[in-house]
């Protein structure tokens, strides 16, 4: 009998030491979890801020101000 209460202490213990793994993983992946949701956030700011720039640009080009293709043009040139 004393033989099945160790392999149920071990086992017990083994359990508990899965459960604090799971927990500790758990934990990371919610935290990386919310470190990308803040990123996809601040992501899709940045193309709504460029989308509405595009948006300016192209109406300043439709209301007659000169294009010219230097505009185009790197800034190595």
């Amino acid at each position: 009998m004393p033989h099945d209460v160790d392999t149920l202490t071990e086992q017990v213990l083994e359990l508990q030491s899965q459960l604090a793994f799971q927990e500790d993983t758990l934990r990371s992946l919610d935290a990386a979890f919310a470190l990308q949701q803040q990123e996809i956030l601040l992501l899709r700011r940045q193309v709504e801020l460029l989308l509405a720039r595009q948006q300016e640009y192209e109406a300043s080009n439709d209301a007659g101000v000169a294009y010219s293709a230097r505009d185009e043009l790197p800034p190595h040139y």
